[in-house]
């Protein structure tokens, strides 16, 4: 006769192996009952998250939300938007009010752990960097004691100007705004000597001033800034699905496909590339998605490298080099899990 304790494991291990296929979870589920991902962005920011004249968002972390929603619905253009500023952003997104967020937002321990958050990725690899006028005539960080300081309320860049201030044995005034539109209106009025923000921001805010060239962002860069989607605690198969599909894009450039290539490169006989598109037999990455879900991301976003060339890189007015955004073995930080 078997004992209990030999019976238990048997209806354990039974139970395991008998487990369903990937099922939906509910914010999955209620995303696809209204039809839409309902995406958290900034507040104007060139680059990152903007609109046109037609009112048409795009931006590196718009692609993230298309890249969601070409996941789930196999249509890229399945998104809302909700515009936020930095001090509304998370209270948006713990309440329900929108689905993710991607909206340049630092991965910190605090953030991560004690706010009802989890950060499915980096989608650009940042650091906070300082922005003068040229007329100030500083060529360095280390010599703006006493400076007046533009800084956006309710994000990291307040503690870090202090502790890099307080490290250097300098002081200075800051001068606080909400959105960061404030901020560079301010900047440019003359009411601060410095602007601080995230370098790509400032790149971002810097043409947005009437006169671009009048301004230079100082090299020193004061803190690792990883920023990048963010979801609610309590849904692994909606955190799964908006990590992997940041991934798919960067995976896609460290394979070589993009856009323009894929439907050609899935006919070759790469098993990375047919096991990565949905197209080999048999294929499952236990996703509660089609199967061509990342073949999906690729075809209507595109991979990293042109999300980030036409959005920020040498194909915009912003021209930011890849730098630690480019992949692993490039130089850079931009790396995926195997898709296996």
């Amino acid at each position: 006769m078997k004992s209990a304790k030999t019976l238990a494991v048997a209806g354990l291990l039974s139970a395991t192996f008998a487990m369903p296929a990937a099922h939906a979870g509910a914010t999955l589920d209620a995303v696809k009952a209204k039809g839409f991902v309902q995406c958290g962005v900034s507040t104007p920011f060139p680059g990152f998250a903007n609109t046109n004249e037609k009112g048409e968002w795009s931006g590196l972390d718009v692609d993230v939300c298309r890249a969601v929603a070409a996941a789930v619905f196999g249509d890229a253009t399945k998104v809302k938007y909700t515009p936020l500023t930095a001090k509304e952003r998370f209270t948006a997104l713990q309440s329900g009010e929108i689905d993710m967020l991607s909206r340049n937002s630092t991965w910190t321990l605090t953030r991560d752990s004690g706010m009802g958050m989890n950060f499915a990725g980096v989608n650009y690899y940042d650091g906070q960097g300082f922005m003068v006028t040229k007329k100030l005539g500083v060529d360095s960080a280390k010599k703006l004691d006493g400076a007046s300081v533009c800084i956006q309320a309710g994000t990291t860049t307040e503690l870090n100007l202090a502790d890099y201030f307080r490290a250097n044995n300098m002081k200075y005034e800051p001068i606080t705004f909400e959105k960061s539109d404030e901020t560079v209106k301010a900047f440019e009025a003359g009411r601060c000597d410095v602007l601080t923000s995230d370098q790509s921001q400032l790149y971002s805010l810097r043409i947005l001033m009437s006169d671009p060239e009048s301004a230079v962002v100082l090299p020193e860069v004061i803190s690792k800034e990883p920023l990048g989607p963010v979801v609610r605690n309590g849904d692994d198969d909606w955190f799964k699905i908006v990590r992997w599909s940041l991934y798919a894009m960067i995976e896609a450039e460290d394979l070589g496909l993009d856009s323009t290539n894929i439907d050609e490169k899935i006919k070759g006989e790469s098993p990375d590339i047919k096991r990565f598109a949905g197209a080999a037999e048999g294929d499952d990455k236990n996703l509660p998605l089609d199967k061509k879900w990342s073949y999906n991301v690729v075809k209507q976003v595109g991979n990293y490298s042109e999300s980030f060339e036409r959005n920020v890189g040498q194909g915009s007015p912003l021209k930011i080099a890849r730098g630690l955004n480019a992949l692993w073995k490039n130089g850079g930080l931009q790396y995926s899990p195997p898709f296996r």
